[in-house]
């Protein structure tokens, strides 16, 4: 009975890939339903990303208006859900901030975290030249203005992948760049641009030709942004011109 017994256990759990003939299936279906798994974790890390690409676009070539943005969230703000009163409301918000203001130690360290993943990055300049206008975000200027000399070269600052490369009525030529560590590089007010949508460019390379393409602009200079996992960073604490 025990050499049965042991016989058997054998037979259905080690040499069960020499007996059993339904072993071989079942280790192919178990492979096919993990790659399944894998390709649909895959296909939506790619439409993820490929909808933030496309956001990003939309707002470089100014499709989505700021105005009606906000206007849309300050219409969902003011609607009150029934059954709940403004003072219950009140006192949540009051909650939540207090929550907010004991967490905002740990939420700084965050960012200072991912600034130290950008200044560990080596830039490359975009172009000579002086900063006429700096980095404010109050008055939504996210990037830095370098004025220079007509028809002067405009490097990329890092390897990257081109993933706009258009015209835009405010900015004229645009060419953005996706870099690693969600980090793209934006060029605005280009007489001519050399890369098209889809190309790899290296650290260096040249993009782009400077002009004084657009409606926002009143003489050569290039318009340079940083925008890094989709908030606006200071150029100046990462390039120097």
């Amino acid at each position: 009975m025990i050499i049965l017994v042991m016989s058997f256990f054998l037979v259905e759990t080690i040499l069960a890939q020499w007996f059993d003939p339904r072993h071989s299936q079942m280790e192919a279906n178990r492979n096919l339903i993990q790659l399944s798994l894998r390709l649909d974790s895959l296909e939506f890390e790619v439409n993820r990303k490929q909808q933030f690409i496309n956001n990003f676009q939309r707002i470089l070539k100014g499709d989505i208006d700021s105005d009606s943005l906000k206007d849309k969230f300050d219409n969902r703000a003011s609607e009150v859900p029934v059954g709940i009163q403004r003072s219950t409301l009140s006192a949540i918000d009051s909650q939540f901030r207090r929550r907010f203001e004991t967490a905002e130690a740990s939420l700084l360290t965050i960012s200072n975290d991912r600034l130290i993943e950008l200044e560990e990055m080596f830039m490359f300049s975009p172009i000579d030249g002086i900063i006429s206008q700096k980095y404010d975000v109050k008055n939504e200027h996210y990037g830095v203005d370098v004025v220079s000399r007509k028809n002067e070269p405009v490097m990329c600052i890092a390897d990257g992948t081109v993933i706009l490369a258009s015209w835009t009525q405010d900015s004229g030529y645009v060419i953005a760049i996706q870099h690693r560590g969600g980090l793209i590089s934006v060029y605005k007010h280009n007489d001519e641009l050399l890369e098209k949508v889809g190309n790899f460019v290296g650290a260096g390379d040249v993009i782009s030709i400077t002009g004084n393409t657009g409606d926002l602009t009143d003489g050569t200079h290039l318009h340079f942004e940083l925008w890094h996992n989709g908030n606006p960073v200071n150029p100046e604490e990462f390039v120097s011109f």
